[in-house]
């Protein structure tokens, strides 16, 4: 066989390799400019995509008469009220017509000033506006990282859709991060950006016989993390930083005590997901007692060496104080805060800047995002779902990865195959869904309601 060496031969036979895969039932070869939402070969089980295609489109939501904290005036003490709108990216399992072309996403982040932001193609598996494949599937709203974009989050929101999920991503469009002075804005509208978009799709998707809005699920990164924590219920503490970070007392109706404190929980919720999220630290958004306010099971999903966002203060905490829900905490031991986002297109390795988005020093992107999805995917499926098998992958027989066992049988039965998953059972104490090679790094703590 003649080698193909052009580009658009290696293009043609990594296809063709994938699609054999898919075939036999195996996991993709993956290349450069593979879907973000498609792992490989060491990626824990339940990273792999689910049975549906994936169809996208796109949404406008309009919330009216919002404080523009922004535009704030100090002398007068008020805030004008504008229109706020939001963009909403909508995935779900779908039935594309045959041999229709998947979307190329395009997003952009902030890069170092001065320099003029990055803009970056992300290829994915969904066809736009493709006809739905069914009828009643969850909700999950997705909310992303301050400045970040919904383009970049493709590894968990196809991969969900997937699996018969329908996952709207919110655009903040938060002004770039670059300029601390604009931070009171993703501070006072992150919560109040997930409950409306939550509710209004409720409502609307509902009416089109898309979603059952009693199966809602929240999941957001970094100052998403912190948005879903607030819808879902946790309080602000009205003594905190974070809190009289907002002028003119904006976010203080909504703290603990406060005339508006019960716009939050969202209803229908059943499971939230925080990524690295923000709150700790010198912010204390929740002081002692806001994670009480929790009732939803709840997934903490952090790095120990976080830099940017206290792992101690932040998730480690938020987990000690949620005393009310059923908790787990999964903790990636020497990440930093690069734990949300796709791995990094080719147009962000330019820049160290850039590429530290998406990457971090110790950590493969590719790896962390497969561990993520495995461990949301069992959380979503056993909470939203109610799929009691998945309990296994979750309530694990040792707390460190490192430390299970996966003895060989006893001769003359042959050993596993090299790259099997752990069947977590008759004494084997390695991670369900995890291969024997693959198992370090990962603590996962679980607590029951009313248990430290």
């Amino acid at each position: 066989m003649s080698c193909p060496c052009d580009e658009n031969g290696r293009a043609r036979l990594l296809a063709s390799l994938a699609a054999l895969a898919a075939l036999l039932g195996e996991p993709a070869l993956l290349a450069a400019g593979e879907p973000a939402s498609r792992f490989g070969v060491d990626a824990p089980e339940l990273a792999h995509l689910g049975p549906y295609a994936v169809g996208v489109r796109s949404l406008e939501l309009i919330q009216p008469a919002q404080p523009d904290v922004l535009a704030y005036d100090p002398a007068t003490g008020r805030a004008p009220l504008r229109d706020r709108k939001l963009g909403v990216e909508l995935w779900y399992p779908a039935k594309p017509q045959p041999g229709a072309a998947a979307v190329t996403y395009a997003g952009s982040f902030p890069s170092e000033p001065p320099a003029p932001p990055a803009h970056f193609t992300q290829p994915g598996i969904a066809v736009r506006d493709a006809p739905a494949a069914g009828r009643n599937f969850p909700l999950i709203v997705v909310s992303h990282g301050y400045s970040n974009d919904v383009a970049a989050l493709t590894w968990i929101t196809e991969n969900l859709a997937s699996k018969g999920y329908v996952v709207a991503a919110i655009r903040h469009d938060d002004p770039p991060i670059s300029d601390r002075s604009k931070f009171p804005e993703p501070v006072l509208r992150r919560p109040l950006d997930i409950a409306f978009v939550t509710a209004t799709l409720q409502q609307r998707l509902r009416a089109e016989g898309l979603i059952d809005p009693g199966k809602t699920a929240l999941i957001g990164y970094s100052a998403g993390g912190y948005g879903v924590l607030v819808a879902a219920g946790a309080t602000l503490d009205p003594a905190s930083p974070l809190v009289k970070l907002v002028p003119g007392g904006l976010l203080s109706p909504y703290a603990r005590g406060g005339t508006l404190e019960h716009t939050f929980p969202v209803h229908g919720l059943r499971a939230v997901v925080a990524i690295a999220p923000m709150g700790g630290g010198a912010l204390a958004a929740f002081g002692s007692d806001g994670l009480r306010g929790l009732r939803a099971p709840l997934l903490l999903i952090a790095g120990d060496a976080d830099r940017r966002l206290s792992y101690a203060s932040g998730a480690k905490a938020f987990f000690d104080q949620a005393v009310h829900a059923r908790r787990y905490l999964l903790t990636l031991q020497g990440a930093g805060h690069s734990i949300g986002l796709n791995r990094a297109p080719d147009e962000m390795r330019r820049r160290l800047w850039d590429e530290e988005w998406f990457e971090g020093p110790v950590w493969r992107t590719e790896r962390v995002n497969a561990i993520n999805a495995h461990f949301i995917t069992a959380f979503l499926d056993r909470f939203v779902k109610q799929d009691e098998t998945r309990a296994a992958y979750l309530d694990v027989p040792v707390p460190l990865l490192a430390a299970g066992t996966w003895p060989d049988p006893a001769p003359p039965a042959p050993p596993p195959r090299y790259g099997a998953y752990s069947p977590g059972t008759a004494g084997i104490t390695l991670w369900k869904g995890f291969q024997r090679s693959q198992a370090a790094g990962l603590q996962l703590l679980r607590a029951q309601p009313d248990e430290p």
